[in-house]
């Protein structure tokens, strides 16, 4: 098990995270996709969307998506 994790682009100044701590956010990410996407009484409200959305109304597919693949992408480097 690796000591972290680097998070970041070529292009952009790297992170480094923990290795339990990118565990965790992998996990945290993956439910929030979730709770996003999914239909029924666990879904994030439109407004719980909007506050992570900066307040935008449109744009919930959009981050449920960005949410499960930055989380398979971290499960992938651990």
């Amino acid at each position: 098990m690796p000591g972290s994790v680097t998070i970041g682009h070529h292009l952009e100044n790297p992170a480094m995270v923990e290795h339990a701590d990118a565990e965790r956010l992998a996990v945290l990410l993956d439910e929030l996709g979730h709770l996003l996407a999914v239909q029924g009484p666990t879904r994030l409200s439109d407004e719980q969307a909007s506050a992570l959305l900066g307040g935008a109304d449109e744009g919930r597919t959009e981050l449920a998506h960005w949410c499960r693949g930055l989380s398979a992408r971290l499960h992938d480097r651990l």
